[in-house]
């Protein structure tokens, strides 16, 4: 439970979605319309020096219009709070569809693949750069759609780069690692990243500790279970790659014959299982 209620009149705060370092996330239902939307509590007194990077959060989610991205609805500040008002996604996080050491199924990995897609070529159109896409920031919607959500990180500026070291551990770029200048192509990255979770369970360079997690990165090293398609795995092998400008670019990845083909099986009627056949042995990667 919350150390406070928040109020905001008109609307009634249901229950707790989601916490975080500047404050929380709550469902709200408005008592006149009884629409739910999401509603990203931040505490003023918390913020401290980041204020205006709540302000660049605000303004790049306000110019995102897109199916496949959490709607921004408005802010309003009071009692020392902003409240963010959001699209409600009841599917909750991508994270949680993710089994662990065992992932989805070829269909699910592939439709949820080809929607994350979707929205980071949108995104990308815009001059923006998410830098922190992962499971936790991929929701679904009442129908079970992907949205992608969390625009903390993210920057708007088409043409510059940066040297910030931001994101979540897992799911960094080499050149993150290595402390030099990135751009949008972070992304494609965090992309392959989760392409590989979606099928395996769990990150390619997930370690127990942050030193070898980094070096890992830093080598692209990482090895395939026996059971993840060749096709998947040439897809992911051209998107992590070590050098930025030798990724697969987006238009190109939803070319790719891996998506392509699964896309004709996800319009099939026959029941697919919801677990990947599990194998005994592992390939690795070469993709550097």
């Amino acid at each position: 439970m919350s150390s406070y209620e928040p109020f905001v009149e008109g609307w009634d705060f249901v229950e707790t979605l989601g916490e975080g370092a500047y404050g929380e996330v709550r469902l709200a239902i408005n008592r006149k319309t009884q629409e739910a939307v999401a509603v990203k509590i931040v505490n003023a007194d918390k913020l401290a020096g980041n204020k205006d990077n709540l302000k660049k959060e605000v303004c790049i989610h306000k110019m995102l219009q897109d199916s496949h991205i959490v709607k921004f609805y408005g802010q309003r500040t009071e009692q020392n709070r902003m409240y963010l008002f959001l699209e409600y996604a009841p599917g909750g996080e991508l994270f949680d569809k993710i089994e662990p050491d065992v992932g989805m199924s070829i269909a699910q990995a592939q439709k949820y693949f080809k929607q994350l897609l979707n929205g980071m070529e949108y995104i990308h159109s815009k001059g923006v750069t998410h830098r922190d896409i992962k499971p936790e920031n991929l929701l679904l919607g009442m129908n079970g759609e992907l949205k992608i959500s969390d625009f903390g990180w993210s920057v708007h500026a088409p043409s510059s780069r940066r040297t910030t070291l931001c994101g979540t551990l897992d799911y960094l770029p080499p050149e993150m690692i290595d402390g030099k200048m990135h751009d949008e192509k972070v992304d494609l990255w965090s992309i392959g990243v989760l392409c590989y979770e979606f099928l395996v369970g769990k990150p390619p360079f997930e370690t127990e500790s942050h030193e070898e997690t980094y070096k890992l990165i830093s080598l692209v090293k990482f090895d395939y279970p026996s059971y993840v398609p060749a096709g998947a795995r040439d897809l992911i092998n051209k998107l992590l790659k070590k050098k930025p400008e030798d990724r697969l670019a987006l238009k190109e990845v939803l070319k790719h014959p891996w998506i392509l083909e699964n896309a004709k099986l996800n319009k099939k009627s026959a029941p697919i299982s919801n677990v990947n056949p599990r194998g005994s042995s592992s390939a690795s990667s070469s993709s550097k």
